[in-house]
């Protein structure tokens, strides 16, 4: 896990962080990820000055164990001098081996950031479940640590002001935010009462309203009135035009097919491809996460 320096902000890992989404529906199914329903309590991984650091940081550590479905088993952790925020070593056997740099024996806070990231790396082993590359995978992890409920910590170690900046992790904080708020939908939960980092709260206001212009999409029937208006045109064009290309930049394109024209769409919840008729209003569910859409086609 690295450290955050020189914080980069905006959505420029978005296309990964759905496609892993996407990954570990398809690999949990619906009803494995709806196990994950409620988040870790700030409660169960709150750690104060006065707490002893070692039987602390094993304390969270086995919440967080708990909160990802893993087995209860030894869990070894040491504080050592290194780049990385932390580390783990990925093991097929019960046992949890996690090395954290040795500043967090001061900045206690945020040592449950730390250890949701790498527990998450151990369950992502342990399913089999990875992405090509070291960025690639880094943001699959970042992304089912928040999915599967840990992850509202890694957004409220985001620290940023004139003089200096702290962020775990490979997603931006708006990233972050963005997926948590996904999450928010599914579960109905409200990630902003536990926040106690300024920017944090403020980065996951950003993410979510990225997060709910993908609710308001053509053809769904929460698209805005310029959406609306956009999506029937080309509509039409591809009615007049089977076969044409469409505009790239579109969230949606028109194929021409032997019972006729569908068009395609990434779910808003699980970001899968679906495809429905164009014939006007249609309730699709999609195959992957069971969510029910309502579409004007």
């Amino acid at each position: 896990m690295a450290n955050g320096t020189g914080v980069v902000h905006g959505f420029p890992h978005l296309d990964t962080a759905r496609a892993a989404i996407t990954a570990l529906y398809r690999r949990l199914t619906s009803d494995g990820v709806l196990a994950y329903a409620a988040s870790v309590a700030p409660a169960d991984v709150a750690f104060s000055d006065l707490d002893d650091l070692h039987l602390g940081t094993q304390r969270v550590a086995r919440a967080l164990v708990r909160q990802l479905g893993l087995p209860d088993a030894r869990i070894m952790v040491s504080f050592q001098e290194m780049e990385d925020a932390a580390s783990v070593e990925l093991t097929a056997g019960p046992e949890y081996f996690i090395e954290l740099n040795d500043r967090f024996r001061r900045y206690r806070r945020d040592i449950g950031a730390a250890l949701a990231h790498e527990i998450t790396h151990v369950l992502l082993h342990r399913l089999g479940l990875s992405f090509p590359g070291t960025r690639a995978n880094e943001i699959l992890t970042d992304t089912a640590t928040t999915y599967l409920g840990a992850g509202w910590l890694l957004l409220d170690a985001y620290r940023e002001d004139r003089d200096s900046s702290q962020k775990l992790g490979y997603l931006t904080p708006e990233e972050f935010g963005y997926v948590l708020a996904k999450r928010a939908a599914v579960f109905g939960e409200d990630p902003r009462i536990w926040f106690t980092s300024p920017q944090g709260y403020e980065a996951y206001t950003r993410g979510a309203a990225r997060a709910l212009r993908d609710e308001r999409q053509p053809p769904l029937t929460t698209a805005g009135r310029v959406g609306r208006h956009r999506y029937a045109r080309e509509r039409r064009y591809a009615l007049e035009h089977p076969g044409a290309p469409g505009d790239p930049a579109a969230p949606y394109a028109f194929e021409a097919l032997r019972d006729g024209p569908r068009v395609a769409f990434e779910c808003p919840t699980c970001h899968q491809r679906i495809r429905v008729p164009v014939r006007g209003r249609v309730r699709a569910r999609c195959g992957l996460c069971r969510t029910v859409l309502e579409c004007d086609t």
